[in-house]
């Protein structure tokens, strides 16, 4: 049976960073793989974290499962994080379960508009995260695209996302980013999810949330502004979060798929659907990424020093975007690269021709995948010189 098989080519981010690693130039700069990394460039546990797992060690008295729906008290503090105090919630409309993190929380939803309509379509952005359109397709979604990065001019695409989005059928589900577009960098203003949720409302279709990066944009509560104005205007939407990012637990893989429905009855039913889709596909979460997000944020101590960690982070992004503006401007470059600086996230497109970021990588060992997508959390106050003087001399 193996024998018909060929080799497929290895990730591109996965591949771009095994080339980094083998690079010797100590002037290397990875700004390739999507996680957050500190001044050193080192991805550290968050002391608040580090509290929590010694607690978890010292109190954990059985490694039985938790059942398909994780821990009742991790759900609920994550529908808490996420909407807020929030009318779905004290309506008793929403149902949240726990995820082999955030990609696990979309593979659940897929499977789960599946089960509500076979060969369902969804429409993603365009551009949007490479394996969203890989993993909805397994799960036997039709994948359609709007438009919504402008690459010519590098901002959004405002008017022909919100004209593509009133064509879209009654029984399509769309996917919009929370905050921090991956891998634009661009997100909607306030205004714009204003308008994004009368089309919604209109329209009719189903709203497929993915907030993988909540706390990163401007604040825990600003970043959640258009999620949680959708869900008080529609009556049926789907939220998939990550802890990945904001707790920094990559490698825990945790995080949550949460349904909203027009009522209680309702909810329950479609928990029981959404049951089901896990029994096929994993059965019972992880239990320890879990603990840990449950304790911090059930402790006023924890939840405060969270806070500012994740403030921390932030602030290091938004810094470095400004960082690279000035350095760029400082080295003689006559592009416009401000648009750097007006976006969010960890992500953003530099702009530069695929021949352009080879010749990074190949006579400044600059990593980038070939799109120009670049981790803003990658660059640092001892590699900044350096990466503006590359990108002058390659323009």
């Amino acid at each position: 049976m193996f024998g018909s098989l060929k080799a497929l080519p290895a990730d591109p981010i996965l591949g771009l960073l095994a080339k980094y690693k083998e690079d010797v130039n100590p002037l290397k700069i990875d700004l390739g793989v999507g996680v957050y990394k500190n001044e050193a460039g080192h991805t550290a546990i968050l002391k608040c974290v580090k509290t929590a797992e010694q607690h978890r060690f010292n109190t954990e008295n059985s490694k039985v499962y938790i059942g398909p729906t994780g821990s009742p008290l991790f759900n609920d503090e994550m529908s808490k994080l996420i909407f807020g105090d929030h009318k779905v919630l004290n309506e008793n409309r929403a149902r949240t379960v726990s995820t082999p993190g955030g990609t696990g929380a979309l593979r659940v939803a897929a499977e789960f508009i599946t089960s509500c309509k076979s060969n369902a379509t969804i429409w993603v952005s365009n551009p949007t995260w490479a394996n969203h359109t890989a993993l909805f397709p397994a799960a036997g979604l039709n994948v359609k695209v709007y438009p919504y990065y402008d690459y010519e001019n590098k901002t959004l695409d405002f008017d022909g996302m919100l004209a593509a989005l009133k064509e879209v059928p009654k029984d399509d589900v769309v996917l919009l980013h929370a905050c921090c577009h991956n891998p634009s960098g661009m997100d909607l203003s306030q205004e714009q999810w204003q308008q994004v949720v009368e089309v919604a409302k209109n329209v009719g279709f189903t709203p497929l949330i993915d907030m993988a990066y909540q706390g990163f944009g401007t604040g825990l509560d600003e970043d959640a502004y258009g999620l949680r104005l959708m869900a008080e205007n529609v009556k049926e939407m789907i939220v998939c979060s990550s802890c990945s990012k904001n707790f920094g637990l990559y490698r825990e893989r945790i995080g949550a798929c949460t349904i909203i429905a027009e009522s209680t009855t309702s909810v329950e039913i479609a928990k029981s659907v959404l049951l089901s889709d896990i029994r096929g596909i994993y059965s019972m979460p992880p239990a320890h990424g879990a603990a840990i997000v449950e304790i911090i944020l059930s402790s006023d101590e924890l939840r405060t020093q969270w806070y500012g960690e994740v403030k921390e982070m932030r602030d290091r992004v938004n810094s470095n975007r400004r960082l690279l503006v000035e350095k760029l401007i400082e080295n003689g470059v006559q592009r416009d690269f401000s648009f750097i600086a007006r976006q969010s996230g960890m992500f953003s497109f530099l702009g530069i021709t695929p021949e352009q970021v080879q010749q990074l990588q190949d006579e400044y060992s600059i990593y980038m995948v070939g799109s120009s997508r670049m981790s803003i959390a990658g660059i640092a106050n001892s590699n900044v010189d350096y990466l503006a003087q590359s990108i002058a001399k390659i323009l």
